[in-house]
């Protein structure tokens, strides 16, 4: 545990009970602070109700990324603390603060930001660092072990996040992609980008920043002048970028760190890697390896014997030729467009809860799909706008979607591949437990099918 020990004797506000709100709820506890803590869902009898408290005591508010501080409307406890002077914050701030000499590697971006998180925690432990993986992803930051100046934090940063992150000066930061997400919170494309901008913020010249340049925003960001003072660094998956790190037919070779390139490995061999937007991901997490001093050989082998991640394109089983692929964290279009070029003769199961622009954009990346099963409550829309484009079913629910699937695919061979592009909240309570239904349903079928 992290114990922010600067707080003791001070009091601290904490709105929302999550995970993140509940580990910065003990930690400042164990450091001596007065806590003041509540949550608007929950019925606990010690919580205080901020929106009656007297502000002029409170020194902070640690506030859950989740809830609004300005868009689309701030929660009434936001507007009282910026009315009394009281910085908000989150509990990757208190991190910082508490470990100012360690290395910090941040993550974020629209799509891949989990995977390559976990893949540079990977390489840098087969490498020999002393690592905690958190923020976003996994852990909570204050539950995360305290590193002194050999070690590296390696943080999945949200949106959300790095509007409350200010002292955050990441040793490299990264950026993988942009694409519309998270709209009505920002108040717009423009201002969902200004937020991820944040995670450049104070570094120097002897710091990192590698961008992804495989979208037009993001290659707009990267030519931006006075983002960084670090040194920045282009990642693609597109072919050769000029000084950078990219795939080219498969192969990742490295021009930063060599200006006479250098071909490090063939990306395609790795199995918990495939696709083009994950050759983007092994790229980047190469680069953020490389940044920090780690040998050569060892990234290689850390790439190599990365075991992947659940709900990311997840290798469940092969039922009589028929690959169950378990894609459920692709909640958006974008990040299904991603899975849907990565194989061949897909039987693809989508819908749940629509985002903004549901798959209008995927239209024209089909090609190799068979057939869509459709689910949730996007199931009319989705089925609108493939019309014409692609044979498709009204299946409503996931058990019948996959039942369907492999009733088709099993005489031909393929993939049925859960790629919602969709939120899971209208039949399920996450895109984890959309998984790990759609894992259940698949070892079912393998089941029956060796009776």
């Amino acid at each position: 545990m992290i114990i922010p020990t600067t707080y003791k004797d001070k009091t601290v506000a904490i709105l929302g009970l999550g995970k993140s709100g509940l580990s910065a709820l003990h930690a400042l506890k164990e450091a001596g602070a007065t806590v003041w803590a509540w949550d608007d869902q929950s019925d606990q009898n010690d919580l205080v109700d901020l929106t009656k408290a007297d502000w002029s005591q409170i020194d902070l508010l640690v506030m859950s990324p989740g809830i609004p501080h300005t868009y689309p409307a701030p929660h009434p406890v936001a507007e009282l603390a910026r009315a009394h002077n009281v910085d908000i914050v989150c509990d990757v701030e208190l991190l910082v603060q508490t470990q100012p000499n360690a290395t910090y590697i941040a993550i974020t971006g629209t799509n891949g930001k989990s995977t390559t998180t976990a893949l540079i925690s990977h390489i840098l432990e087969v490498a020999g660092f002393d690592v905690q993986v958190g923020g976003n992803f996994g852990i909570p930051a204050l539950d995360l072990d305290p590193l002194d100046e050999d070690g590296v934090y390696v943080l999945e940063m949200s949106s959300y996040q790095l509007e409350r992150t200010p002292s955050l000066c990441a040793d490299v930061a990264i950026w993988m992609n942009i694409s519309p997400d998270h709209l009505n919170r920002h108040g717009g494309l423009d201002g969902y980008i200004a937020a991820k901008k944040n995670i450049f913020n104070g570094q120097s010249n002897e710091q990192f920043a590698l961008i992804g340049v495989d979208d037009a925003h993001s290659r707009a960001v990267f030519a931006e002048d006075g983002l960084t003072n670090a040194r920045r660094i282009a990642i693609s998956a597109q072919g050769p970028v000029e000084d950078g790190i990219f795939s080219d037919e498969d192969i990742l070779i490295d021009e930063a760190f060599d200006d006479e390139g250098t071909q490090v490995m063939d990306l395609s061999a790795i199995k918990t890697l495939q696709g083009r937007h994950n050759q983007q991901n092994a790229a980047t997490a190469y680069a953020a390896a490389m940044a920090i001093g780690a040998a050569p050989e060892w990234i290689v082998r850390g790439l190599a014997s990365f075991p992947g991640l659940a709900h990311r394109q997840e290798n469940v089983c092969v039922v009589e030729g028929v690959s169950f692929i378990n894609d459920s964290k692709a909640t958006n279009a974008d990040a299904a467009g991603k899975a849907l070029s990565s194989y061949e003769d897909i039987y693809w199961i989508a819908g749940g809860q629509a985002k903004e622009g549901g798959i209008d954009s995927l239209k024209d990346e089909l090609s190799h799909v068979k057939k869509a099963y459709l689910i949730g409550e996007a199931q009319d829309a989705f089925a609108q706008t493939l019309e014409g484009v692609l044979d498709c079913e009204r299946c409503t629910t996931l058990d019948k979607a996959v039942l369907r699937a492999f009733a088709d695919a099993r005489a031909t061979g393929g993939v049925i591949l859960l790629s919602p592009a969709c939120a899971s909240w209208d039949q399920f309570t996450s895109f984890e437990a959309r998984g790990d239904a759609f894992k259940d349903l698949a070892w079912r079928v393998q089941e029956e099918a060796a009776k």
